[in-house]
């Protein structure tokens, strides 16, 4: 079996098969030899050593299967493995276990080795004190006897008691230090750990308490099912998700569901924040989750197998671990131009202007709305040095993330205490040599152990985008379920009216179903939370004036206090309160005539907060795009209250800056970001001399559009080199800003003739306002429906529609 020729070719099966039998030839052979020469060792140790027999048996057997072991070895090194490769099982088996006892003798040899060189440290070190300190020699092997034999054995006893409290005292130091030190630290974190057990998880929330979210509601009831009691979808051979990921704006239900479930099922569960990872030093957030890993499986363990983890906020430890950027850090999001919300969104309530009177309700604006109330947007990162810096010496910079990830995905793997127990037992019986593999049919060897029975299931919700999450825990096996709950729709919110209104005192009148309705359509951007809000409120203005129940003007006035705060009681003088009347019916009208899709719900000349009045609508449906006439009609709506304090007034005031600021960024972002230009002039209907002579009087029109939108246009606050702006680089070009211009211009035009074509209508809705101060709902659009709003054929070649601004 000597070694093979490198030139004698590829090794074929039968050489493979013919050099395992001859490897299995010589384990038998070095085995017999081992056993025949055994009786000699045993007499050896038990007649000559006058070893007892029970210590001389096992070491006659240690010592047969330690020569074997070191064949093995030997052999090993001397002679070639037969190959792997398209063998038979029988031959993968031996080699495994060839593999296995050779790798056990070869690492207790080692360790003899080792062992042997420290004891001789050790005695020779024996030797030296001896000298030292009792300045005589002692036995080589037995350095103990001189100190004995120098020592009363009360001395010996003391001297050894001294010795074992000094040596214990070390360990209790360093441990009662470190309890010291980074004692509190765990403390604080595991306190944010909450375990609910079945019987004590009850807020007072159940599953039909949580509304507003039907579809995310049921997908996550789908899940959890299976997670309490899903045997028989087991035995069907399904495997249910490891984790949900709830994904959502903030207030949009996501902590109070996980509350229902913990209430609603009949399992335990555990809470934890994510920011409960963090911890001032490293490792200490990798034994926080290895904490809650275990407190985790205990529960199961008590309750029938099944615990749940939710991770709120798990976005603190889930985030991406890639580097932070250079030394300047980056913006998370960029500059986000694919939405008009992304620009015009102003104050608290994200008005479309920066005074704060105009509010229109939109998908787009719900989800920004909702994130802004809990400090979301953009960030600047901190630099990558900080970062790289503070995570090393602080946080460990997503060690806890790690572990969480780890745990993860051992959760269908042995116990690690039964899978070491198991392994080292079988290896010592196969590196043995004389335990066979099986008898009568029966292996003798353990069984390899089965994945644990409890298992935990964990649920994560978290406010930022899943882009921003680290692509490994959302991946499928651990959080790859996800479930996004949107933020409350008009629909959403008349359920969750129904839920809160059921809870308290209130006027029959507004159970009708019409009430109902309208209650929804004007509490746009509304969470779960500032609906209960407002019931409640409702009902205290109710009590405060000595009524048991709140009617809808109560209801109103809760509403529009949570919105902007309470009114300011002021009057304003006539003349203001007028022109602040028109100038919102401006806004009213435009709207109505030209924004389709776009409903009005409340017109208003209280002051609150810093506006005096203002217009808000909702979009009738949700909408993903606009087209260019939708836009052009909001451009319209802007600029319809500045339209109209010209027809009245003859000239504007100061209350239009925030309209223009708005209309101007609009009109950019319609020609420098979504491709849009000016309307096309019909001059189908006259007759030139010749296309020279056509051409001039088109531009000479053009050239009054732009005249009056660069008039109107608004050039302050386009940015600078330390705060660039998308807006101002696009009104940096010149013919951007013709074209932005000129779209001004006929917006201004097309509210101009809107005003004047419906005077009256304008001023009685005007009226209408100042006597009422507020109207909502139903009663803005019955106003405006009565008004019978017309739009007006607009003759751009009639002088008399242009105005001199």
């Amino acid at each position: 079996m000597s070694a093979r020729d490198p030139q004698a070719g590829p090794v074929t099966r039968e050489d493979s098969d013919a050099l395992a039998l001859a490897w299995r030839r010589l384990g038998r052979g070095a085995t017999a030899v081992a056993i025949l020469t055994s009786p000699a060792l045993f007499l050896a140790l038990a007649q000559v050593g006058d070893w007892p027999v029970w210590v001389a048996l096992p070491v006659t057997l240690l010592a047969i299967a330690a020569f074997r072991g070191l064949v093995d070895i030997i052999c090993h090194r001397l002679v070639e493995r037969p190959s792997l490769y398209n063998a038979d099982e029988r031959t993968k088996a031996e080699d495994v276990i060839f593999r296995r006892r050779r790798w056990y003798w070869r690492s207790r040899f080692r360790r003899i080795v080792v062992y042997l060189f420290i004891a001789g440290i050790v005695l020779l070190f024996g030797q030296l004190l001896s000298q030292v300190l009792l300045g005589k020699g002692a036995p080589f092997f037995n350095p103990l006897k001189a100190f004995g034999d120098s020592f009363s054995k009360q001395d010996r006893i003391t001297l050894a008691l001294q010795q074992v409290i000094t040596f214990a005292q070390l360990p209790m130091f360093f441990l009662v230090n470190f309890l010291i030190f980074f004692g509190p630290l765990l403390m604080f974190g595991v306190m944010q750990m909450k375990s609910f057990e079945p019987g004590e998880s009850d807020w007072g929330v159940g599953l039909d308490d949580v509304r507003g979210q039907r579809e995310p509601k049921k997908d996550v009831e789908r899940v959890i099912t299976l997670w309490a009691a899903g045997e028989e979808f087991k035995e069907a051979g399904g495997k249910p998700e490891r984790g949900l990921l709830l994904i959502g704006a903030p207030g949009t239900g996501k902590t109070m569901l996980s509350k229902a479930i913990a209430t609603s099922f009949n399992s335990p569960l555990m809470t934890m924040p994510g920011s409960g990872f963090a911890q001032t030093f490293i490792g200490l957030d990798v034994v926080m989750v290895m904490i809650l890993i275990a407190r985790a499986r205990r529960l199961a363990r008590k309750w029938g197998g099944t615990c749940m983890i939710f991770i709120d906020e798990i976005d603190a430890v889930g985030r991406r671990r890639q580097g932070l950027g250079g030394m300047m850090g980056h913006r998370t999001g960029g500059f986000a131009v694919d939405r008009p919300e992304d620009h015009l969104f102003h104050g608290p309530w994200g008005a479309m202007t920066s005074s704060g009177d105009v509010v229109i309700e939109s998908l787009a604006w719900r989800e920004r709305l909702f994130r802004e109330r809990h400090g979301g947007g953009s960030a600047v990162v901190a630099p990558s040095i900080v970062t790289r810096y503070m995570g090393g010496m602080m946080g460990g910079g997503g060690m806890a993330l790690n572990q969480l990830l780890v745990q993860m995905d051992g959760m269908d793997s042995p116990p690690v205490l039964r899978k070491w127990t198991t392994k080292k037992w079988n290896t010592f019986l196969d590196a043995s040599y004389i335990v066979p593999q099986r008898v009568g049919g029966r292996s003798l060897r353990l069984k390899a152990p089965r994945p644990r029975s409890e298992q935990v299931y964990f649920i994560g919700a978290t406010n930022v985008d899943i882009e921003e999450l680290d692509p490994a825990l959302i991946r499928p096996g651990r959080m790859g379920r996800h479930v996004w709950f949107r933020t409350p729709t008009k629909d959403d919110r008349k359920d969750i009216f129904d839920l809160y209104l059921s809870k308290v005192d209130h006027d029959p009148d507004l159970d009708r179903e019409q009430r109902r309705d309208e209650m929804a359509r004007i509490t746009g951007g509304y969470s779960p939370a500032m609906i209960e809000q407002a019931t409640s409120m409702a009902l205290t203005f109710a009590h405060s004036d000595g009524r048991a129940q709140f009617s809808w003007p109560d209801l109103i006035e809760a509403i529009t206090t949570i919105e902007t705060g309470t009114a300011v009681g002021v009057d304003y003088v006539p003349e203001e309160t007028r022109a602040v009347a028109i100038h919102e019916a401006g806004h009213a009208v435009a709207s109505h005539v030209y924004c389709e899709g776009v409903e009005s719900t409340r017109l208003s000349i209280r002051m609150r907060g810093g506006s005096l009045g203002h217009h808000m609508a909702r979009e009738k449906e949700e909408r993903f795009s606009r087209w260019r006439h939708e836009d052009v009609g909001r451009l319209v709506h802007i600029l319809g209250a500045m339209a109209a304090e010209h027809v009245f007034y003859g000239e504007n005031g100061r209350g239009v800056g925030g309209d223009v600021g708005s209309a101007t960024s609009l009109a950019a972002l319609m020609v420098g970001v979504w491709g849009m230009g000016p309307e096309p002039i019909d001059l189908s209907g006259m007759d030139f001399a010749d296309d020279e002579a056509r051409d001039k009087y088109e531009k000479e029109l053009y050239d009054r559009f732009e005249g009056i939108g660069a008039r109107i246009m608004n050039r302050a606050g386009t940015g600078n080199m330390m705060n660039p702006s998308p807006i101002g680089a696009i009104l940096g070009d010149r013919a951007k800003q013709r074209a932005a211009a000129i779209m001004l211009g006929q917006a201004y035009i097309t509210a101009v003739c809107l005003i004047r074509h419906n005077r009256e209508q304008v001023a009685q809705i005007a009226e209408a306002v100042i006597e009422r101060k507020e109207l909502h709902g139903d009663e803005v659009v019955a106003l405006l429906d009565a008004a019978h709003l017309e739009a007006p054929a607009i003759d751009i070649h009639d002088e008399t529609i242009w105005p001199k601004l």
